[in-house]
Parts: C-alpha cells; sequence; structure tokens
C-alpha cells in the first residue's frame, strides 16, 4: 500500500500528508544552483560536513553481503536492517546515522540529548517515484520517525532545520 493510499483510506488531510512529505524530504527538490548535480556522494559529504558543524556525527552506514563464492564466510551480512535478504528487501537503513544534538527545552531540565538521526543520501535533483528501493528506504524512515527519531531523503544540505 502507498503512503497515499493509506491517507485516503484514514481519512488524512491532503495539508498533513503534505506536511508529511515535506517533514521527510520526499517533495520536489529545491533548484541546483550548479550547473551540473551534484553526485550521491558528493551530497553525503557535504551533509555530513553539516551534521558535524551542529555538533553531531553522521556515519557511513554500509550495507552489504557476501555470498558464497566470497570471503570471509558465507551468509556474513553488514549494515542496519541487514539481518536476512528479506529483512534488507522490506527496510534498507540509511545512508548516515548518527546523533544529532537536540536542546531540552526548560520544562525538560534544560539538557542537551542526541537524538538519533538518519539521512537517506540522493544526488542533487532527486524526486522520490516510490520504486521498491525508495519504499524500502522510506519504511526504515518510518520506523525511526515514529520511535521519535529524525529522518529525511536529502539532495544536499539544508536537512537539519
Amino acid at each position: 500500500m502507498s503512503l497515499v493510499a493509506w491517507a485516503v483510506k484514514h481519512n488524512v488531510s491532503h495539508a498533513a500528508l503534505a506536511e508529511l512529505y515535506d517533514m521527510w524530504g520526499l517533495g520536489e527538490s529545491h533548484e541546483s544552483t550548479s550547473v551540473k548535480p551534484k553526485s550521491e556522494a558528493a551530497v553525503q559529504n557535504a551533509v555530513r560536513q553539516e551534521w558535524s558543524e551542529l555538533g553531531g556525527r553522521g556515519w557511513r552506514n554500509n550495507n552489504g553481503a557476501y555470498d558464497a563464492k566470497h570471503p570471509p564466510s558465507p551468509g556474513t551480512r553488514w549494515g542496519l536492517c541487514n539481518d536476512s535478504a528479506a529483512m534488507n528487501k522490506k527496510v534498507k537503513s540509511s545512508d548516515l546515522i548518527g546523533p544529532l544534538p537536540r536542546l531540552i527545552t526548560p520544562e525538560m531540565v534544560g539538557t542537551t540529548i542526541a537524538q538519533f538521526a538518519a539521512r537517506e543520501c540522493k544526488p542533487e535533483g532527486w524526486v522520490y517515484s516510490g520504486t521498491e528501493r525508495e519504499v524500502a528506504q522510506l519504511r526504515f524512515g518510518q520506523i525511526v520517525t515514529m520511535l521519535g527519531g529524525d529522518f529525511k531523503f536529502v539532495t544536499g544540505p539544508g536537512s537539519f532545520d
């Protein structure tokens, strides 16, 4: 079931759905000021830099598996949400994972916490189209968000507002 179909089924307003798309970075990308769009790797580097400037850290979440023909041993898997091929098909963890500092409001004693954050990096100009891979990546983002974390698809810096 698509996110839009779910929203219709549960009478979620268009405004609420639009806010959700914006919150997760699923809307149209910002216009590029460069002639050539930035690659996913360039976007990751820029987002990691911005994350560090905010006092947090965005670590690369490499994800994969060795097959029986390659060492270290058959069936070895790595990366979040990659316990099995079946799990990885349904939920694909984000490219960047790490803590994002958040100041707790006065009614919460004024301390700072490290909020779990995830950014799924895409090349500049990318727009969500609902491919199987994108749906699995969004599913990870939904889990992060439902548990109080911060998730977005990103095509460049500026996603920590």
